[in-house]
């Protein structure tokens, strides 16, 4: 083997940092399933180097083969808890639950939802994603905005492949921050036959730029998925695991975002609903100002104050 290969516990083979003068470290991070996590930051060598070859070599099939393992591990796990939680009047995660369930179970039902299946335990793929897609693509906010926030969910895929072609920066976490926290992405950074890819979970790894929470950025539009949205109060319910809190707070912690942020989903219209209690909600939970399903664009004028961190 090259003795400037370290061979990592991870779909990547780093080259020696001592002898490749464009990776600065290679940092192990612990995880909540006891896998051996890394961050990379890069030393941008010349305006040509995008994750050099020569120092990256990705396995694909080996990521996605993670990444679905370690997705139906979370998914089994959010579905025991979802379970017990439910079926606990006491629980004040309950009534979240049972309007998930009623949801995914009505998505299935009537057929309005593509693959993955089933919908359960995940953002679902709604059928006219597109089309809803193009509703957000539409809007002045979007049109204006210089860098986009999006979830890595499926039916958020084409708003990902519109902010790349358009020539902004995509902002996107890493699936359940599992690698590290956001990567960048930008056109300039793609060829036209690597763009599409680059709006999957393989080309966010293969072909983003991931940074810290340290990384000086501005995100002027926030688009999130979800699983239920109230289109008049802006209230909304994501799948259970608080990654779309999560993340809204680390940007506010960076400090790229602030309350006149727009946050917008597109979701079904099915998955519009009106028994949301928004005295029920969290102080991290985070409303949206609009909603773009495949037939309507929504603002909610949602009166429901933004998570401060």
């Amino acid at each position: 083997m090259d003795s400037n290969l370290i061979r990592l516990p991870y779909p990547f083979t780093i080259r020696n940092p001592h002898a490749s003068p464009s990776l600065l470290s290679c940092i192990p991070l612990d995880h909540n399933h006891s896998k051996k996590l890394f961050k990379l930051e890069r030393r941008r060598i010349s305006s040509s180097s995008r994750r050099s070859r020569d120092d990256v070599v990705f396995d694909e099939g080996a990521f996605e083969a993670e990444r679905m393992s370690l997705d139906a591990k979370a998914r089994e796990t959010m579905a025991e808890a979802s379970k017990r939680e439910a079926e606990d009047d006491d629980d004040p995660k309950a009534w979240k639950w049972r309007i998930r369930k009623r949801v995914w179970d009505m998505m299935e039902a009537l057929n309005i939802a593509q693959n993955p299946r089933p919908v359960h335990h995940r953002i679902p793929n709604f059928v006219g994603a597109s089309a809803a897609a193009k509703n957000l693509g539409g809007l002045e906010v979007f049109r204006v905005a210089e860098c986009v926030k999006v979830n890595p969910d499926s039916p958020q895929k084409q708003v990902r492949f519109l902010t790349l072609s358009g020539g902004k920066k995509l902002l996107t976490p890493q699936p359940r921050l599992r690698t590290g926290f956001f990567s960048v992405l930008e056109s300039c950074m793609l060829t036209p036959s690597t763009i599409n890819e680059a709006c999957t979970s393989v080309g966010v790894a293969k072909y983003g730029r991931p940074i810290g929470l340290d990384e000086k950025i501005k995100v002027d539009l926030i688009v999130i998925g979800s699983v239920a949205v109230d289109p008049k109060t802006g209230a909304r319910l994501g799948k259970g695991e608080g990654f779309a809190e999560l993340e809204y707070g680390m940007l506010r912690y960076m400090e790229a975002i602030d309350d006149s942020t727009p946050v917008v989903t597109s979701v079904h219209d099915e998955q519009l609903v009106d028994d949301i209690p928004i005295e029920k909600l969290l102080i991290h939970d985070v409303p949206v100002d609009i909603i773009c399903t495949p037939t309507q664009v929504i603002f909610t004028n949602t009166s429901i104050p933004k998570p401060q961190g």
